[in-house]
C-alpha cells in the first residue's frame, strides 16, 4: 500500500511564518569528486579507452591471468586481497551475491541483467596496499556513469589511466581528467604498446614540454627505447595542450612485468603517503565526543526551526529530482531514437538510476547535516563542535526505528518490466547495487538505491522488440514511478528525521544538558 502525505514534511512550503526562520542551504546539483573518509579505504580506479590494454597491464600488475578479470559488460571490477581467492557478482533485485570459483575456468552465473560489481579476491601482497577497481570503458560511460566514476575515484583516491600507442584521447576522456585535475586525486598513466607496436601518434612529431622543440618521428634506425619515449611523450603533450593542470602527472610505459615494476612502486608509494594522510585527518579524540554539554537558557521555538527545515529541504531535493529524472528521460529518448535503440534502453537507464542514487544521497547528507547543525545551534546556544554534532547524529540514527515512517529505510527501488517499481529492503539489497561500495558509513540516512531489475533487459533485448514508439512510453513512465516512488521517500526520510532530532533536542531542552 502507497503511504499517503506526510504530516509537516509533506505540507507546502508557502515560506510564510517568521521571516528569520531558516531554509534549505545549498545542495549538490551533480555527482562528482568528494573527499574520502578518514576510514575509506585506499583505492585504485583504472580507466581508459576500449581494447584489452586495460585489462593487460592489470593483470600483469596482479599477476594473474587476464581471463580472470573478465567481467560482463557495464559492470565494474573490484579486487581486493584475500587469503582465500572467491569471485562474485553483485545483482540489483538480490539480496545475496552469486558466487563463482576464482579459477580462469570457472563460468560466470546465468543472470538476467549484468551485475553492478564483481568482486574478485586473490591473495596478492600489491593489494595489501590499496583496491583495484577497474571500470568499463570510456566510450560506453556516458554522462552518468562518468559522474558514478568521478565519485568512486574520489573515494578512492587514484585514478590510473591506461591509453595504447595507437590511441587519442577522445573529447570525454579529456573532460573526465579536466574535472579530476583540480582535486586531490592522485592521476598516473600507463602506456602501452598498440597493434603496431611502440609507434606514436598521428604521421607528425610531438612537442616536448618546456623548449619547444621536435621530437623526430620513428622509423629507421631507431630504438624502441628511443620509440616508447617519443610515444609517450606524443601522449603527454596531447594531454597538457587541453588539460595543463595535469602536468605533474607521471606517465609509465607498460609491456611486461619489467617494464610494469615501476608503476607498482609508484602505486605503493602513493598509498603510502596517502594512508598516513588520511589516518592524521580524524584524531582519535574529537572535541566535545565526551563530556557535558550544556543547553541555552533560552533556546527559543527551536521546534518551529527543525519543522520549517524538514519541509523546506524535502520539498528542495524532491524538485530538483524531478528535474534531474526529466533530463534522463530526454536522455533515454536519445539513445532510443539516436543511439543503439530499444535494446540499449536498460544498459543507459541503469546507470542514470545509479548516478542518480548518489545525487540523492549526497543531497539527503548534507541535508540532515545542515538541519542537525542549525538546529542544535539554537538549543545549544552556539554551533557544536563536531563532537557533539557526532553525537547527536549518533543518537539521532539510533532513534529511526522508534518512529513508524523510520521502519526499513534501507530499501532498494526497483523498475520492472512493465515500467512500475518494486521494494526491496535490507541493507545486503543495497549494498548489491553498488558500483564501488563504501566500507562503513557514518551518514544518519542509509544511502537511496535505485536500479532496474533483469526484467527490462528481458523485455528490450528480445529480438524483433524494437518499437520506438513503444519504448519512449515506456521509459515516460518508468521515470514517473521512480519520481513518484523517491518523492515518498524522501518525504519519509525527512519526516523521521524530525521526529527524531525532536526527541533528541526535547530530551536535552528538559534535563539542561545534552543526553546523547
Amino acid at each position: 500500500m502507497k503511504q499517503g502525505p506526510l504530516p509537516s514534511v509533506d505540507s507546502p512550503d508557502d515560506m510564510t511564518g517568521p521571516a528569520d526562520l531558516p531554509t534549505c542551504g545549498p545542495l549538490p546539483t551533480r555527482v562528482g569528486v568528494a573527499g574520502p573518509a578518514p576510514d575509506e579505504p585506499l583505492g585504485v580506479v583504472a580507466v581508459g579507452p576500449a581494447g584489452a590494454e586495460r585489462r593487460a597491464v592489470l593483470a600483469t600488475l596482479l599477476g594473474l591471468d587476464p581471463v580472470m578479470l573478465t567481467v560482463p559488460a557495464g559492470s565494474w571490477l573490484v579486487v581486493r586481497n584475500a587469503k582465500v581467492p572467491t569471485r562474485a557478482a553483485f545483482v540489483p533485485g538480490y539480496r545475496q551475491p552469486h558466487s563463482y570459483g576464482a579459477d580462469r575456468d570457472a563460468a560466470g552465473p546465468a543472470l538476467a541483467r549484468p551485475p553492478r560489481r564483481v568482486e574478485l579476491s586473490v591473495p596478492e601482497p600489491l593489494l595489501r596496499h590499496f583496491t583495484l577497481i577497474d571500470v568499463p570503458d570510456t566510450a560506453t560511460l556516458g554522462v552518468s556513469g562518468t559522474r558514478v566514476l568521478l565519485e568512486a575515484a574520489g573515494r578512492a583516491g587514484a585514478l590510473l589511466f591506461v591509453i595504447a600507442a595507437d590511441q587519442a584521447f577522445t573529447a570525454a576522456e579529456l573532460n573526465l581528467l579536466a574535472e579530476v585535475a583540480p582535486t586531490p586525486v592522485e592521476v598516473v598513466f600507463a602506456v602501452t604498446p598498440g597493434a603496431a607496436g611502440w609507434a606514436p601518434l598521428a604521421d607528425g612529431a610531438a612537442t616536448t614540454e618546456g623548449a619547444g622543440a621536435s621530437v623526430p618521428p620513428v622509423g629507421g634506425a631507431e630504438t624502441e627505447v628511443d620509440a616508447v619515449a617519443v610515444t609517450v611523450e606524443a601522449h603527454r603533450a596531447a594531454l597538457l595542450a587541453a588539460v595543463p593542470a595535469l602536468v605533474g602527472a607521471r606517465w609509465f610505459p607498460v609491456d611486461d612485468a619489467d617494464t610494469a615494476a615501476d608503476l607498482r612502486r609508484a602505486l605503493v608509494g602513493w598509498a603510502s603517503r596517502e594512508g598516513l594522510q588520511r589516518a592524521s585527518v580524524d584524531p582519535p579524540m574529537l572535541p566535545g565526543q565526551q563530556g557535558r554539554v550544556a543547553v541555552a537558557a533560552d533556546p527559543g521555538d527551536w521546534s518551529e526551526r527543525l519543522d520549517r527545515q524538514a519541509r523546506s529541504c524535502a520539498q528542495r531535493i524532491r524538485q530538483h529530482l524531478a528535474l534531474e529524472l526529466a533530463n534522463i528521460h530526454l536522455r533515454a529518448v536519445q539513445e532510443i531514437v539516436f543511439g543503439v535503440g530499444c535494446a540499449g534502453l536498460p544498459d543507459l537507464l541503469d546507470r542514470e538510476m545509479a548516478a542518480l542514487s548518489l545525487l540523492a544521497t549526497a543531497q539527503c547528507d548534507q541535508a540532515v547535516r545542515g538541519i542537525v547543525t542549525d538546529v542544535a545551534s539554537q538549543v545549544l546556544g552556539a554551533p557544536p563542535a563536531e563532537g557533539v554534532r557526532r553525537r547527536i547524529a549518533a543518537a539521532v540514527q539510533y532513534g529511526l526505528a522508534d518512529h513508524r515512517p523510520g521502519h526499513e529505510l534501507d530499501k532498494v527501488l526497483l523498475i520492472t518490466s512493465t515500467a512500475g517499481v518494486a521494494e526491496l529492503t535490507g541493507a545486503e539489497a543495497i549494498d548489491a547495487v553498488a558500483s564501488y561500495p563504501a566500507a562503513s558509513r557514518s551518514e544518519v540516512l542509509p544511502p537511496v538505491a535505485v536500479a532496474l531489475s533483469g526484467g527490462c533487459w528481458q523485455r528490450w533485448r528480445t529480438p524483433g522488440n524494437d518499437d520506438h514508439s513503444a519504448a519512449r512510453a515506456w521509459s515516460q513512465r518508468a521515470v514517473r514511478e521512480v519520481e513518484l516512488g523517491l518523492s515518498r521517500e524522501i518525504s519519509r526520510r525527512f519526516e523521521v528525521i524530525r521526529l527524531s532530532l525532536g526527541v533528541v533536542l526535547s530530551d536535552a531542552v528538559d534535563h539542561g544538558i545534552l543526553l546523547a
